[in-house]
């Protein structure tokens, strides 16, 4: 039985592939893109089965109405996948305020409010799906991507917060965790304002193996996009997928990092008690 997708951020990278291939095996799908026209020559193809919408996830009233005019559309949205985002990059030393209000306003705020804004919905036709794309960088860190992290971390808390206040209504969600996956990410991330002071730390590392092509990408995009649509399409899938052999080990030893600082603060947890 076919399926019904609403799918942020279709323009370009995992959201395109996923459009594509879901349109492919006869599935509809609500696109959403700041740009218009991008997305033409597959309407051309596909027809009514393609519905393409302009989104910006800074624009919260938009966000609602959108969400409105695809479930009054296509009458029933089966997964809705929050895929829209980009990356901010640089020590937060270097970081500008507009640049951390807008980074925060689309990747987190932005996917909370996409969130809230489908849920009604969802509630109201007897359940649904929502995939929200996160990323390795949900559960571990690296220099030179703090707010990046920030709202990663902070959309994974909503989320398994979220996903236990719906489950009775037959709602339920994925958190996709890929690692470095090889789509156009690096040529959009936006970067603050070099600091000297910055070249000689982890940070200038981070910045010089990007610039030079040393920071590994293992994932391969496509091989992404099916995972992501198997575990989409599975009865129960997990809460958390990660994607790639370098979100798998990145994810596991820094996990095993925090579980073996834990254990070694037992006592002094436990004495914190009422006595």
């Amino acid at each position: 039985m076919s399926k019904t997708w609403l799918i942020t951020g279709a323009s370009t990278g995992l959201g395109r592939l996923m459009t594509e291939r879901l349109l492919a095996r006869g599935d509809r799908v609500v696109a959403t893109l700041r740009r218009e026209g991008v997305l033409d020559e597959l309407r051309e193809v596909h027809g009514e089965r393609l519905l393409v919408l302009t989104l910006d996830l800074t624009d919260v009233p938009g966000i609602r109405e959108v969400t409105r005019q695809a479930f009054a559309q296509m009458g029933r949205i089966d997964v809705v996948v929050s895929n829209a985002g980009y990356g901010l990059f640089g020590a937060a030393e270097e970081l500008g305020d507009a640049q951390i209000d807008h980074q925060i306003a689309t990747n987190l705020t932005g996917s909370i409010q996409l969130i809230r804004a489908v849920l009604p919905h969802l509630r109201a036709q007897g359940g649904g799906r929502i995939v929200q794309v996160s990323s390795e960088g949900g559960q571990k860190a690296y220099p030179n991507f703090s707010l990046y992290h920030a709202t990663k971390w902070g959309i994974e808390g909503f989320v398994e917060s979220t996903a236990q206040e719906v489950a009775p209504f037959g709602i339920d969600f994925i958190l996709v965790e890929p690692g470095p996956t090889a789509t156009d990410f690096a040529s959009g991330l936006v970067q603050g304002t070099p600091m000297d002071v910055y070249d000689a730390t982890p940070a200038g590392d981070i910045k010089r193996a990007l610039a030079d092509g040393s920071f590994e990408i293992k994932g391969d995009a496509a091989r992404t996009v099916d995972a992501m649509i198997a575990a989409a399409d599975e009865a129960t899938p997990s809460l958390r997928l990660a994607l790639g052999s370098s979100a798998y080990t990145g994810i596991k030893q820094a996990l095993e990092e925090r579980l073996y600082a834990l254990e070694a603060q037992r006592d002094v947890a436990f004495s914190a008690d009422v006595g």
